[in-house]
């Protein structure tokens, strides 16, 4: 997630966080167009650092199920509110990861869609062009748990979104099942963690993968490449890109 200048204060940085994820209905249209290669009426999504929620609605105007983590108490309390009264979707105030048990989260006050379990991330933040301003003000303990177990419990879904700012290779790693979809976000700061994620897919089952650049919901290639081919792409991505979401989809 690309960071944005927030005000200052949990409060006012969930206002904030609210009127950019829910408020541009041309947004809308075309997350609603992207997650619908993916989705369809009754299919079940699991949405993995779900923040305020836009994702979710996404995943809802498209018919499909959802089950959504959030750990941070601010932007589970916004989910609450918009979606707690939904029995189609299930809120899980919880991380996850590789193992169950709980995790120290770091929590950006200013801007809560940068929090993050991974303490590489905040390293890797550091004094880099576009993150200068982000301090992460707070550690939180929270509960953890993992892919496998969210299947275990609910079922396999036909689409898994994981967004956690640096995390989601130990994401990946506590998955043993092959999805038919899933996305993970990766930065140019990081792009170690792209590459455990792509080694990891490439474990899991034949992924073909598309990649879309910060948040415009665009995939980049018209037809879909392989892991190498991905790895590639992204260690050749200009700083400057910051961030984007790569996605796979099972080939068999």
């Amino acid at each position: 997630m690309k960071p944005v200048a927030y005000p200052k204060g949990t409060a006012k940085s969930l206002s904030r966080s609210l009127r950019v994820y829910h408020g541009d209905h041309v947004r809308k249209v075309a997350m609603d167009s992207l997650y619908a290669r993916f989705l369809r009426a009754g299919d079940l999504a699991f949405d993995i650092g779900a923040h305020v929620g836009d994702r979710i609605s996404s995943f809802r105007r498209l018919g499909a199920r959802v089950v959504a983590l959030e750990p941070q108490p601010g932007p589970a309390r916004a989910l609450r509110l918009i979606h707690g009264r939904d029995p189609k979707v299930a809120l899980v105030a919880a991380a996850c990861g590789d193992s169950e048990g709980t995790a120290t989260l770091r929590i950006n006050s200013a801007n809560p869609t940068v929090s993050t379990l991974s303490g590489e991330f905040v390293d890797a933040a550091h004094n880099q062009d576009g993150w200068r301003e982000q301090v992460w003000d707070r550690e939180l303990t929270v509960p953890c748990t993992t892919l496998d177990a969210l299947v275990a419990e609910h079922g396999l879904p036909a689409f898994i979104k994981i967004d956690v700012e640096g995390f989601e290779a130990h994401v990946l790693a506590g998955l043993s099942q092959t999805p038919p979809a899933l996305s993970f976000e990766f930065t140019t700061i990081q792009r170690d963690v792209a590459e455990a994620c792509l080694a990891r897919l490439a474990a899991l089952g034949p992924y073909r993968l598309n990649v879309a650049l910060g948040e415009n919901q665009q995939l980049v290639f018209p037809d879909a490449i392989d892991t190498n081919e991905m790895a590639c792409y992204l260690r050749d991505l200009p700083h400057e890109a910051n961030s984007g979401d790569v996605y796979a989809l099972l080939t068999r």
